[in-house]
């Protein structure tokens, strides 16, 4: 099972056709042992020989095997480890948001270990142009709403001004929110996208403004973007 894995591992990373000597080198397997590794592979649809060259590539099963895995991700059971780091590593409260037609909604979070925190509830929809979140939302092909409410002072209501912060969200890949739905809350989000950059899912980190500062959401930002990569890896 090992030198059969060890074969479409070789296959993938070569990322072309490949001939059985160079699988044989690449993976450590002797040549006649590849040679019977590939043919039972062939036979499972796993690699395909290709007649032509007598190289060897991977075969449409495999495809199919990879459709029918992401299909069953379940995102809330893949980020959660990474929820719990994050918080960890940032000492605020992280979050994992789902975008829906019309609204992002927090599917699960990780809550920050200090006494004071900021709240954050599974199934509650997040405002889209007032929350990092909702903004994210908005620049991978969410809608304004028709009406646009000054939560705060520095609520950004005015709709050329926010189309213009959506802009800049999509062109960097991550927004932020300084007491724009709340007085004392401050955030920052990056998008998680599948193979086709399509939004999956949306990354968050959130606290109160007096201690998550410019700094620490720079800090916040960064790490992120590192988590969403690597759960994005699986789509």
């Amino acid at each position: 099972m090992q030198r059969a894995i060890a074969v479409l591992d070789a296959l993938a990373d070569a990322g072309t056709e490949v001939g059985t000597n160079e699988i044989a080198r690449r993976t450590g397997v002797n040549v006649s042992t590849i040679s019977r590794l590939l043919s039972t592979l062939a036979t499972a649809g796993l690699v395909q020989h290709v007649p032509a060259t007598g190289r060897y590539r991977l075969g449409v099963r495999i495809l199919q095997l990879a459709s029918a895995a992401r299909e069953t991700l379940d995102i809330r059971t893949l980020a959660r480890p990474h929820l719990e780091e994050i918080a960890g590593l940032t000492s605020e409260t992280a979050t994992l948001s789902i975008p829906g037609e019309h609204e992002v909604m927090t599917l699960d979070f990780v809550q920050s270990p200090r006494s004071v925190r900021s709240v954050a509830q599974v199934g509650r929809n997040s405002v889209r142009y007032a929350t990092s979140v909702g903004k994210v939302f908005l620049a991978h092909g969410g809608r304004l709403p028709a009406e646009l409410t000054a939560f705060t002072p520095r609520t950004i209501a005015d709709r050329a001004a926010l189309e213009a912060e959506i802009r800049i969200v999509r062109e960097r890949g991550f927004a932020t929110a300084r007491s724009e739905r709340e007085p004392d809350l401050h955030a920052v989000a990056v998008p998680i996208l599948d193979q086709h950059a399509e939004l999956v899912a949306i990354l968050g980190v959130q606290g109160p403004a007096s201690r998550f500062g410019e700094a620490e959401m720079a800090a916040a930002v960064e790490i992120l973007r590192e988590r969403a990569r690597i759960i994005a890896a699986a789509y």
